[in-house]
């Protein structure tokens, strides 16, 4: 029995981890209506004669060559455009916006102490350094939080690139199987390939039809 090891890098649509930061910006004052400048014309739209034609659609892809026993694909692309990698994307960008509003809010925390302690005179010295320490522990949480979002992040993205990894493997069997192929290849390292032995597209039809449920049609 053949077997097919898939390498998938799904770090490469969703992102390296990043490490939550959330500076803070002073508001900045517009000036004056008076010194501002006027908006500026748009220019007049070009004759027909000068507007660049429209884009060509793009070429149909090329025929698998018959009698072939080799193929390539663009991992990354199928992570990239794929229903199940699309999927993983938005899994991480919600988990990236939920982290950063929690960090935003510890921050404005301590903007609101630390405004509280530029206050000057109007605080005791008992009442600064309860301020002080307030300060103190929320950037040591924010510290924390920052460690954690990292953490859980990473961990996601290592959850969904197994998972992702686990469901495309058999649907490159079953093509391959298909095809009677005797290997398949990463696109990354060729250097030159006929572009009918890329199944990158046929690989994400199956893909997205395996993980949805509906059959896809077999070429």
């Amino acid at each position: 029995m053949r077997r097919f090891t898939v390498a998938v890098v799904l770090s490469l649509a969703l992102g390296a981890v990043p490490t939550f930061a959330v500076a803070q910006v002073k508001p900045t004052t517009p000036p004056p209506a008076a010194t501002q400048k006027p908006p500026t014309t748009p220019p007049a739209t070009p004759p027909a004669a000068t507007q660049k034609p429209a884009t060509p659609p793009a070429a149909p892809p090329r025929p698998y060559p018959e009698g072939a026993k080799i193929a390539f694909v663009n991992i990354p692309r199928i992570a990239t455009e794929s229903a199940e990698g699309k999927a993983s994307t938005a899994r991480v960008q919600a988990l990236q916006q939920k982290k950063l509003a929690e960090l935003t809010a510890k921050n404005k925390q301590v903007e609101t102490a630390q405004a509280k302690l530029n206050s000057g005179g109007l605080l005791s010295e008992e009442a600064r350094a309860a301020t002080q320490k307030e300060i103190d522990k929320l950037q040591v949480e924010i510290q924390r939080l920052q460690q954690d979002a990292d953490a859980e992040l990473q961990d996601l993205q290592q959850q969904l690139q197994l998972d992702f990894q686990r469901k495309l493997t058999p649907v490159i069997q079953q093509i391959a199987a298909e095809k009677g192929l005797h290997m398949i290849l990463p696109d990354s390292g060729l250097v030159w390939a006929d572009l009918g032995l890329d199944l990158t597209i046929e690989i994400i039809k199956r893909f997205d039809a395996a993980t949805s449920g509906v059959k896809a049609p077999v070429k």
